[in-house]
This record gives structure tokens, C-alpha cells and sequence, in this order.
């Protein structure tokens, strides 16, 4: 909660990690790692890179990604494997293209996904459950505008290859997860090739994304969160798994679907490039508008070689958890800013931590 509350200045990428780093120091089950070094974050999340360069001219606003790994302390309970990758945009000016009309009024909150990734870790670590392993990235970011800002026009290749072609640059909180939600793909890749080696059965893995990215998902459900889900994670129940427990516990969650219309509106139609981030007006105008970022994600990280067309060992169910509307309680006191619910740890713990 204090990391949410926090201020631009008080919780900057950097501050964030440190506060991570003291909250989850002393806890053995979970190892904690940084990324900070800048042609580390060029090299290996160019998304996340590109998106903050901006930010680059003051070294207080400088890009990080943060690593918590809970293992269970009992490997024989262990039954899955989940991967979340939560948005943490410090704060959101909208980049070069800038939120105008108060638009840009409590956008320090942005990075509530985050902090809602790294309240469930904590929650797994102080209940000590057995049945599963979690490993999440955070990508932090402050989304600046500068002489050297991303620009739409631009073409950025995604660490799993691809070419996105970016139309808004206040369309970022896809960008920096993309590159994270890769990298879990790619564990999970090597860590069935691992266990076919062994000849022991992989450990089901899945990945889920938590962000407040859209304002078209409060315009959809109000101060509702929502699931959008991929093939392989629709029929194993994920979205539902989540829907039953905000039910349970007090923070309903709707479960939207992915439709071929929404692979359809961001592919591209010349060769110049694979993917469109975005187009140019706001999700809340845009038909789809908190359904087709989930598309984006798959198509860029290369996730959508691991659908229910292809074979079953090669599936990776992602969930991605669009939190905008339900992590905030949307009562301003004033002229402040409305109150942080947590939302979705209780969502997350009721579904996976067997409580």
C-alpha cells in the first residue's frame, strides 16, 4: 500500500525496488533481484528501453526491473508454476503523446499493477504455501516526455523479434511488460525441455500479466477488474478460477473473452512490420478496447505459438488481469486522490494459494 500511495518523486523506479528490497528482506523463501544496468535493459527488454528514454536524461527516473522468486519449501506439494508480470509506470505523463485536459491528474498510480503482483508474492511468502512456485517481474518505468522521447512512427523490435509499430506512446504499459512476459516464456520453454530430459512430468507453468491499463475496462464493467484469457488458459479454467474467487472474496472479476476481431485490428497489413501497438485514439473510444492490449501481448512476445493450435506440450495459458477500474475505490476526498484497494491479491490468493 505505502509503494501505491507514493508519490512521483517518493516512489521513482529505483525507490520502488528498494522498497520491494526492504519488505522482502529476511524472508527466506524468496530471492529478490534487480536490473539496472541500461544496455542490460536495452539488450534484454528493448521495449521497456524505448519506452523510457525520455526518462533517461534524469537519473532519479531511470528504468528497472525487479525479480522475486517464492519457491515452496516442500517440492513434493508443489502442483504449478505461475509467472506474473505487473505494470509499473512510476508515472504516466503519456510520453510525446501527452495526456492533456487533466488527464495526466493521478497517474502516479499506475503502477498499481505492480504493486499488486508484489503484495501476492508477499502474501504466498507469509503464508508459507506449498503448492506453488511464483515468478514475477516488474518492469518500473517513468513514461517522461523529453528531446529524446519515443515517437509514434517508430518501429521497435521485441525481444521475441517481432516488429511493433507504435502508434501512441501513452499506449506504454503493454510495451514494458512485453519484453517480461517474454522472458517467462521462456523459462517455462526451458524448463519443460529440462524436465523431458529428466523424464519427470513438467510442473504446469502459466503466465499473467496485472496492469491498470485501460479506461475502456471501467467503461465496460465500472470499478470492476477483469480476466482476458488465451485459448490454453480458458480451457484449463483460469478465468474462471478468478471470477470464483473475487466472488469469495468481495472483488468481482469479470471474464472477458479474446475474439478473432482483436488479433484482426492489431495485425499488420503491409510487411514493413509484424504487429500494430495500438491505434491512435483512446481505448475508452475504441471498440474492444480493453480486449485487444491482451492480443497485442500474445502476438509480441510470441506467445501465439503456444495456443490451442498447437500441440498440447507446447500450450502456455496466459491470463492478463486489467485492474484500473478495481484497484483504486474511485471516492476522491476532495481534490485528492481516491483510495488503493490492493485489488487483485485477494483475487490471486483465494484462487492460488489455497485459502
Amino acid at each position: 500500500m505505502h509503494m501505491g500511495y507514493g508519490d512521483p518523486e517518493r516512489m521513482t523506479p529505483y525507490k520502488c525496488a528498494e522498497h520491494i528490497k526492504q519488505v522482502f528482506c529476511g524472508l527466506d523463501n524468496v530471492t529478490y533481484e534487480e536490473v539496472k544496468d541500461i544496455e542490460t535493459i536495452k539488450r534484454e527488454y528493448p521495449l521497456l528501453y524505448h519506452s523510457s528514454r525520455a526518462s533517461l536524461a534524469a537519473k532519479n527516473t531511470w528504468p528497472c526491473v525487479v525479480k522475486l522468486r517464492y519457491r515452496s519449501s516442500n517440492r513434493s506439494d508443489v502442483k504449478e508454476h505461475m509467472y506474473l508480470v505487473g505494470k509499473g509506470v512510476t508515472y504516466d505523463t503519456g510520453g510525446i503523446s501527452i495526456k492533456t485536459g487533466g488527464a495526466m491528474r493521478g497517474m502516479s498510480r499506475d503502477k498499481l499493477g505492480a504493486c499488486g503482483v508484489a503484495g501476492f508474492v508477499l502474501s504466498a511468502a507469509l503464508l508459507k504455501t506449498t503448492e506453488v512456485d511464483i515468478t514475477a517481474l516488474l518492469p518500473f518505468e517513468r513514461n517522461s516526455v523529453g528531446p529524446d522521447s519515443l515517437l509514434p512512427d517508430e518501429i521497435l523490435i521485441t525481444r521475441a523479434g517481432v516488429r511493433v509499430l507504435i502508434n501512441d506512446t501513452d499506449a506504454e504499459g503493454r510495451l514494458i511488460m512485453a519484453d517480461s512476459i517474454c522472458e517467462c516464456k521462456e523459462e517455462i520453454v526451458k524448463s519443460r525441455k529440462e524436465a523431458q530430459k529428466s523424464g519427470q512430468p513438467a510442473v504446469p507453468s502459466s503466465i499473467f500479466t496485472v496492469a491498470t491499463l485501460t479506461g475502456h475496462v471501467i467503461r465496460a464493467y465500472g470499478w470492476y477488474g477483469a480476466s482476458v484469457a488465451n485459448g490454453p488458459a480458458r480451457k484449463a479454467g483460469y478465468d474462471q478460477r478468478l471470477a470464483k474467487s473475487g466472488k469469495a472474496w468481495g472483488d468481482p472479476f469479470e471474464c472477458s473473452i479474446l475474439r478473432r476481431d482483436d488479433f484482426d485490428f492489431i495485425a499488420a497489413k503491409t510487411d514493413r512490420e509484424d504487429v500494430y501497438q495500438t491505434n491512435d485514439k483512446a481505448s475508452v473510444s475504441t471498440s474492444r478496447g480493453h480486449m485487444f492490449p491482451a492480443a497485442f501481448l500474445i502476438k509480441a512476445t510470441g506467445l501465439d505459438q503456444h495456443s490451442l493450435a498447437s500441440g498440447p506440450e507446447n500450450r502456455i495459458p496466459f491470463i492478463h488481469m486489467d485492474v484500473a477500474g478495481s484497484a483504486e475505490d474511485g471516492i476522491e476526498p476532495g481534490l485528492g486522490l481516491p483510495g488503493i484497494t490492493g485489488s487483485p491479491i485477494c483475487v490471486l490468493a483465494g484462487a492460488f494459494l489455497n485459502i
